[in-house]
């Protein structure tokens, strides 16, 4: 999309081990449960392998990403493609050796079957980016022709031809005469490397190597996908699932709560070297986590009481208290990357953001600043900046009770959770909220219910973490935009609906290369920093994983990460 491409065209990607023995079965533990196996659709939950895992198991992209270069793609399904210099269309031709796991070919018509069923009842963003093809054609050869629709500022979108080939294809044959929506457990078939081998429906989901795998041979594919056998089990909570990983119940536990890793690894197998921990640091996006404040409900319109909640976040003190200081708080949407935006604006991003209507003076000549304590757990200084700006808003503080000096409604709402381990950082916020007189509730509820409340938006506060690869680019409308807003199954939680972001959001899709892209994000960065509408809270920029001491993996490279597939059971 940018640039050149990296890699010579034909070899082996450099982070794979081609010599990597095949065979032997990892097992890997999730907090959480699933309902259906149709990752595609919005109703229901489907597992890991389909869904989190590094790399789709059963289903595959007309073209695929190699880890280092985000904006360079490979051929998969597709072996090559032409592309209009303007980005108007773009041609897949068809690999003719791929194949569905039941043996028939993978052809342009499944490519179109995919693109129509996925526009119309796909997940929203899917709805969102296949939404502005204007016209697609099956033509002679195995191919197929997509022509994209303008785009409001009367140009191309240089990203859709990439987001096209980056779909997942599914077989046409498979899938007629089945309710697609429905959430469903049968096992789906697909082109990938593996196949559903067992379901134990929201328990455990187990898939085996498929030893007819056409692109075993791949240049790309080479050194992935090396057990015979991936298996999830599924745990009630973080608790639960170490102790089973202790037992030797799963394989392999990623530890994202750095006062765990430092505390709970002194049981024997850690000592006689059975169990491995290892800590990697990485140059990868680590996303961007906080209090999602959800502008539908009347009492967060008000930005002065975003800023206000989001002076009351004391991370200092729970840093120290519960983390040893291992966590760095978020100053950015874009952390860990050349991606955040950076002091005040200056050059290329300063002029584009002054085409930019609506966006406070301020943005022009501070930089956005993410309220600090001294650590103590002492220091009030924010707490009353809080409570002057709810008083600017219109509330008053009524016998230890924050009320709306009008109504005299107290100034209530609920904080929505479903991973109890969350529960810590919500009770440390909500009792520097009642200083402020403001009583926040906190409900934790199975991870079903949370999905349904969350995709219908119906909830005061949630703790969501949004995530981002090193290529951002038509999801960001899918997060932060109106009409986003407005579309139940997208990530835009907070509910933001500003003129100023959806003109952002499009000057990151319209970038051209990677010198604009990078000044749109960052502008876009500042701009969602300075609409106050998430409270900040931290990222760690390592990879800390304990593992039973069975496998092997190449060299980690920082700039890609640990990528489970191209692990490997030692003989």
């Amino acid at each position: 999309m940018h640039g050149d491409v990296k890699h010579t065209v034909g070899a082996p990607l450099p982070y794979m081990n081609p010599k990597a023995p095949k065979g032997g079965l990892i097992r890997f533990g999730v907090v959480g449960t699933f309902d259906t196996t149709n990752p595609f659709v919005t109703k229901g939950t489907p597992p890991a392998g389909l869904s989190i895992f590094s790399e789709r198991l059963v289903f595959e992209p007309l073209m695929k990403r190699s880890g280092d270069e985000p904006f360079t793609l490979y051929g998969l399904l597709a072996e090559k493609y032409e592309i209009a210099p303007d980005r108007s269309w773009i041609i897949f031709y068809m690999n003719p050796k791929a194949k569905w796991a039941d043996g028939k070919p993978v052809t342009a018509k499944d490519v179109l079957f995919t693109f129509e069923t996925l526009r119309e009842k796909g997940q929203p963003n899917m709805r969102l980016y296949y939404g502005r093809v204007e016209k697609a054609e099956l033509l002679d050869g195995n191919a197929i022709k997509f022509t994209f629709k303008k785009t409001d500022e009367g140009a191309y979108d240089p990203e859709q031809p990439l987001l096209m080939a980056l779909m997942s294809v599914i077989p046409a044959h498979f899938f007629e005469g089945r309710d697609f929506e429905k959430a469903s457990l049968e096992p789906l078939m697909g082109s990938g490397p593996y196949r559903i081998k067992t379901i134990e429906p929201g328990r455990r989901i187990a898939y085996e190597r498929r030893p007819d795998y056409w692109g075993k041979d791949l240049p790309i594919q080479q050194g992935q996908y090396n057990f015979e056998e991936v298996r999830f089990d599924y745990y009630r909570d973080n608790k639960v699932a170490f102790e089973a990983f202790k037992a030797g119940a799963y394989d392999v536990y990623a530890d994202a709560d750095p006062s765990h890793w430092r505390a709970a690894y002194h049981f024997p197998a850690v000592r006689e070297g059975r169990v491995i921990k290892q800590e990697w640091s990485h140059h990868n996006p680590v996303g961007f986590k906080g209090f999602a404040m959800n502008m539908r409900r009347p009492f967060f319109q008000d930005a002065r009481v975003r800023r206000a909640l989001i002076e009351a976040f004391d991370f200092e003190t729970l840093n120290r208290t519960l983390f040893g200081g291992e966590y760095t708080r978020s100053r950015s949407f874009f952390s860990n990357t050349e991606l955040a935006s950076q002091e005040i604006p200056q050059g290329k991003e300063k002029a584009l953001l002054e085409t930019i209507p609506g966006l406070p003076k301020a943005l022009f000549t501070q930089s956005y600043h993410v309220p600090q304590t001294d650590g103590s757990g002492r220091d009030r200084k924010n707490l009353k900046k809080g409570l002057t700006l709810l008083q600017e808003a219109g509330y008053q503080l009524r016998a230890g009770k924050l009320v709306d000096s009008k109504t005299g409604m107290p100034f209530v709402f609920e904080i929505l959770l479903y991973n109890p381990d969350d529960q810590k950082i919500a009770l440390a916020y909500a009792k520097n909220l009642k200083v402020l007189g403001i009583e926040a509730t906190i409900r934790t509820v199975d991870p079903t219910q949370y999905e349904s409340r969350r995709l219908k938006f119906d909830y005061d506060v949630i703790i969501h973490t949004w995530g981002h690869s090193l290529s951002p680019g038509a999801e960001q409308k899918h997060y932060w935009t109106s009409r986003a807003a407005k579309e139940e199954g997208s990530r835009n939680y907070p509910g933001i609906e500003s003129k100023a972001i959806d003109l952002l959001c499009d000057a990151v899709s319209q970038a051209k290369d990677r010198e604009s892209l990078v000044i749109a994000i960052r502008a876009l960065d500042r701009a969602l920093l300075w609409g106050d509408y998430v409270v900040p809270l931290y990222y760690s920029a390592k990879t800390r994983l304990a593992y039973w001491d069975k496998f092997g993996y190449p060299e980690i490279n920082p700039r890609v990460g640990v990528v489970f597939s191209t692990w490997w059971h030692k003989p």
